[in-house]
């Protein structure tokens, strides 16, 4: 297992990640956190251990740079700028793409809260790209009209106790045209916090990952 932290230089913005990089990979998992929150998200960070245990490769980095998240942590106003979000992940999917160590791996999205938006409206704007997304308690709805774009096959997981994103995540789900699941985790709440709980959102989102990001590998592979 590689482990590094990368500078991640975008036209205009440097980012910091963290690249976990198991011998073989099977494929790359881009988390793409969610409101409020950063690269060092324990929710993500266990996540990405299992799904990294499992073959995956996984990044983690941080949407916003150290200036904008303190003053975002007095506004609240950055985590919710979807457009934003989507262009700084659209950016480390052309990074990816042009790193010689990752751009052969097939990629997946892992979004959390807004994050998923932006994984939703990112996979549309590079459709080549993305080959599957998993939201967990995912502000899927804020990708609006564009979810009828989306051709990633995407898992949503959302917590039985978190009503109102449950409500969000069966509307979009209805709204979809591609491949999709909605699975609900019994007396889970919004952050996943309750026994067990956040264990079984790993196992699920290895699971789709192992599944279509390997498929693509295979598809790749025969070319």
């Amino acid at each position: 297992m590689h482990q590094a932290r990368l500078s991640i230089e975008l036209p205009d913005v440097r980012l910091v990640g963290d690249l976990w990089l198991p011998t073989e990979a099977k494929g790359l998992v881009v988390f793409v956190h969610g409101s409020g929150s950063s690269r060092l998200s324990p929710r993500n960070q266990q996540v990405a251990r299992y799904l990294s245990e499992q073959g995956l490769a996984t990044l983690l980095f941080d949407l916003l740079t150290e200036s904008e998240e303190r003053i975002d942590r007095v506004t609240c106003q950055l985590r919710f700028d979807i457009p934003l979000l989507t262009h700084r992940l659209v950016g480390v999917l052309d990074w990816i793409a042009a790193d010689p160590e990752l751009s052969h791996l097939p990629v997946g999205l892992f979004g959390a809260s807004t994050g998923a938006a932006a994984a939703i409206l990112a996979a549309v704007e590079r459709p080549d790209r993305v080959q599957a997304i998993v939201s967990r308690g995912g502000r899927t709805d804020l990708a609006g009209n564009q979810l009828e774009r989306l051709r990633a096959p995407i898992l949503q997981i959302v917590g039985a106790r978190d009503l109102p994103t449950l409500g969000g995540n069966r509307q979009v789900s209805r709204a979809l045209a591609c491949e999709q699941r909605l699975d609900v985790i019994p007396d889970a709440t919004h952050l996943f916090e309750e026994p067990g709980t956040l264990q079984e959102v790993a196992r699920l989102a290895a699971g789709w990952f192992e599944q279509h990001l390997s498929a693509a590998l295979q598809r790749g592979a025969r070319r």
